[in-house]
Parts: structure tokens; C-alpha cells; sequence
């Protein structure tokens, strides 16, 4: 799980400091929209050719992780 999140960066000055994949200029959250909206990992994977199976994973797993994470960044217990 560790290997798959350090495929997530955070950088102050791209994408307005939104959490990327891999420091490229896509967003884990544009990923998280291509496949709400109903994309498939293969059609995410041919339009963006630069982007690997894992990355998809690993905004996934941001994602589902997301209020675990909050909760350790300010402390407080569910």
C-alpha cells in the first residue's frame, strides 16, 4: 500500500497544490472523474499513455483512504 501512495505527490506550485500522480500535471482527482464518469481503465490508459495501470490504483486508494489520513492530520478521533 505504501508503494502505491508514493505514486501520489504533492507539490505547492502544480495544479494548485492538489494531490498528482507521479508529479505530472494530472490530478488525482481528474483521474477519479474519468471513471465516475464512466471511463474505463483502458480507455483512461490509451488517452493518457503516460499514466500506468498502478497510477489508476493508487487514486483509488487515495481516495479511499482520504478520511483515515485527515483524521491523523488534525488529530481528531472518529
Amino acid at each position: 500500500m505504501e508503494n502505491r501512495m508514493a505514486r501520489i505527490t504533492l507539490e505547492a506550485g502544480k495544479r494548485g497544490g492538489r494531490p498528482c500522480v507521479r508529479g505530472m500535471r494530472i490530478a488525482v482527482y481528474d483521474v477519479l472523474g474519468w471513471l465516475a464518469a464512466g471511463m474505463s481503465e483502458a480507455e483512461i490508459l490509451a488517452d493518457y499513455p503516460e499514466l500506468e495501470s498502478e497510477d489508476i490504483r493508487a487514486c483509488l486508494l487515495f481516495a479511499a483512504t482520504r478520511d483515515a489520513r485527515v483524521i491523523r492530520m488534525t488529530g481528531l478521533v472518529a
